[in-house]
C-alpha cells in the first residue's frame, strides 16, 4: 500500500504562517502526498509551488463551522479554484444533516458543485459532515440513519467524497465506526477520514475501516512510523 499517496498533508490552524505552509509544501513534494490542504489565503502560493510536482492543491471552504449560506460557499470555492485548487473540502450545514433533511442538503451541495465545476470541470469535491456530531447523544440506529442520509445527500449532489471531520469541533474527529458506516452507505462515494489521526496505527485503522483518503497534519511522522513497520 502506498500510504503517502492517500494522505492530504494538512495545515489549517488559523495562526499558520506562510513559512509553515511552505515547509508543508516541501514535505509533500518529498514524500509524494496526495495533496496539500490549506485555507483559502494560501491556495495561490501553494498551487504555484506544487506545479509539476504531482501533488494536488486542496482548499477548505466554509471552514470550520459550515454555518454560512451555500451561495457564500460557492463563491469561496470558485475563488479557490481560480487560485489553483484542484480539490475543495467544504463544511456541510450541520442542522440540515442532524434532521436528516436530504432534500435540503442536496440542494445546498448542488449549488456549490455547479459553481465549482463551472470554474474547473475536474474539481474533486469533498463534503465535511462532522460525523462525531451526527453520532453523539443518539442510539446506534439513529447514528447510522444520520450517516446514511449524509451519504445520500453527498452522493446525489454529485460530490466525490464524504469526509468525517474538520478536526476543530469539540465533539471530536474521525472514528473507526464513522468510517465503517460511511463506507457501508457510500454506494460509489469515496471516504476521507480526518481529525485526530496522528499515528500509523490510527491511519491503518481508518484505512482498514474503508477510508480512501486521510487528512493529517502529522503526515510525516505517520509515514516514518509506517516505514519502521514494513
Amino acid at each position: 500500500m502506498d500510504l503517502a499517496s492517500r494522505i492530504d498533508h494538512t495545515i489549517l490552524k488559523p495562526e499558520a504562517t506562510p513559512a509553515q505552509v511552505q515547509s508543508l509544501v516541501e514535505e509533500a513534494k518529498t514524500h509524494h502526498f496526495a495533496s496539500v490542504c490549506v485555507n483559502g489565503a494560501f491556495v495561490a502560493d501553494v498551487a504555484r509551488s506544487l506545479k509539476g510536482s504531482g501533488v494536488l492543491t486542496c482548499a477548505v471552504v466554509g471552514f470550520p463551522l459550515g454555518a454560512g449560506k451555500a451561495s457564500a460557499k460557492a463563491i469561496e470555492a470558485t475563488i479557490a479554484i481560480k487560485d489553483g485548487a484542484d480539490e475543495i473540502d467544504f463544511v456541510a450545514h450541520l442542522p440540515t444533516l442532524l434532521s436528516k433533511d436530504v432534500r435540503t442538503a442536496k440542494q445546498q451541495y448542488m449549488e456549490i458543485v455547479r459553481a465549482a465545476r463551472s470554474a474547473r470541470a475536474q474539481t474533486v469535491i469533498k463534503v465535511i459532515v462532522e460525523s462525531a456530531v451526527l453520532m453523539q447523544g443518539v442510539d446506534a440506529k439513529e447514528a447510522e440513519a444520520r450517516i446514511e442520509a449524509a451519504c445520500q445527500a453527498v452522493r446525489e449532489s454529485g460530490c466525490d467524497f464524504i469526509k468525517t471531520s474538520t478536526g476543530f469541533h469539540a465533539a471530536g474527529g474521525a472514528s473507526v465506526e464513522a468510517v465503517r458506516l460511511m463506507k457501508k452507505h457510500s454506494h460509489g462515494l469515496y471516504v476521507k477520514a480526518s481529525g485526530g489521526i496522528r499515528t500509523y496505527d490510527d491511519a491503518k485503522k481508518m484505512l482498514d475501516a474503508g477510508a480512501d483518503r486521510l487528512g493529517c497534519s502529522a503526515s510525516v511522522a505517520i509515514i516514518e512510523q509506517a516505514r519502521k513497520n514494513m
